[in-house]
């Protein structure tokens, strides 16, 4: 699977950077789930445009979870069909891609 092509000076991170919850998160989207929450899974339309432009509905969501709290806090991984990954901790204002 290609890598991200990271842009406008996205930071990179491999997945061993990530936290314990965001590596599990991701081994879930690899398999589809099942997923903790309902939303997860779901497309990602990345209406701020800060992820590559790929086709659209290509670009999938998942929770990461926040450890301490119920909801569903700010942290998600998005995986895309390709096998490219990014990762944020604050609600989609940035990314970090994450090559694998």
């Amino acid at each position: 699977m290609p890598g991200p092509r990271p842009g406008r000076g996205m930071p990179v991170a491999e997945v061993s950077e990530l936290p314990a919850e965001a590596r599990r998160t991701l081994q879930l989207g690899d398999e589809q789930g099942p997923f903790p929450y309902e939303r997860d899974g779901s497309v990602f339309g990345d209406f701020e445009g800060l992820l590559p432009r790929r086709e659209r509905g290509c670009y999938r969501a998942c929770t990461v979870p926040t450890p301490g709290s119920d909801a569903r806090g700010a942290r998600r991984i998005v995986i895309l069909r390709n096998g490219e990954t990014y990762y944020t901790d604050d609600h989609h204002a940035s990314f970090t891609a994450v090559p694998r």
